[in-house]
């Protein structure tokens, strides 16, 4: 919430570097266990997912989430740490491969939205009750189905919008079933240490699709922007 926000790679230079200065503050101990691909895999993904199923959500155990595009870093570890706590999770991906990876993980459910209607199975799976939360970093021409596929007082929470920053909103489908939707990025130091707390007794680790050398950081890039990765693509420094 800081009216001076400063990201690493957004408003200051990224860490596409052998070397990076930051304030001493802003360093945490590795968690135990974790390698240096793993450490810089789960920060960025995981505070951001801690603070819009947590902190905005509220997801409980024995509640059932939906997450719309299953495969990018936030989506998987949203897996992850949902399965932990003792929630349902429905997974939708335009990719087979990725929805049976999906269910290997804990998914109860796997929904392929190229071919069938995301909503109308979430609800069939549901007895008609609809999810509790769902998590929509995509948007466009989806939004209205994720709000349609929320039970009364369900809550949408997203931080990204890949598929258009401009989706068509139902108000309708909002105020009639008691809807909230929570829009967030990143989150707070308290947050952070309450994650760090949890990666280290529920013992999960962030899920790495892949390395590049950090030389071929433009082909990484391609690779993620072509929506090949289940997980987090990461950079190796020093190779």
């Amino acid at each position: 919430m800081c009216v001076h926000l400063r990201v690493l790679g957004e408003r200051l230079e990224g860490t596409y570097a052998e070397y990076v200065k930051l304030p001493a503050a802003n360093c945490f101990p590795i968690p135990p266990g974790f390698s240096f691909e793993e450490a810089a895999a789960f920060p960025l993904v995981f505070i951001t997912l801690w603070r819009m199923l947590f902190t905005n959500a509220r997801l409980k155990p024995g509640e059932t989430l939906l997450i719309i595009g299953i495969g990018g870093g936030v989506a998987s570890a949203a897996l992850q740490v949902a399965k932990k706590i003792g929630a349902s999770v429905i997974a939708t991906s335009g990719s087979d491969e990725k929805l049976e990876r999906a269910k290997f993980l804990g998914a109860d459910h796997g929904i392929n939205h190229r071919k069938k209607d995301f909503a109308e199975e979430t609800r069939e799976l549901t007895s008609n009750r609809g999810v509790d939360v769902v998590l929509d970093c995509v948007a466009g021409e989806v939004w209205q189905k994720s709000l349609a596929a929320l039970t009364t007082g369900g809550r949408l929470v997203t931080c990204g919008a890949t598929a258009g920053g401009q989706p068509t909103d139902d108000l309708t489908a909002i105020f009639s079933k008691h809807l909230k939707i929570y829009g967030s990025t990143l989150g707070s130091r308290e947050e952070f240490l309450q994650l760090l707390s949890f990666m280290t007794v529920s013992k999960i680790k962030p899920i790495i699709d892949r390395g590049f050398p950090l030389k071929e950081a433009a082909l990484a890039q391609r690779y993620v922007e072509e929506g090949k990765q289940f997980g987090k693509v990461v950079l190796q420094i020093g190779q």
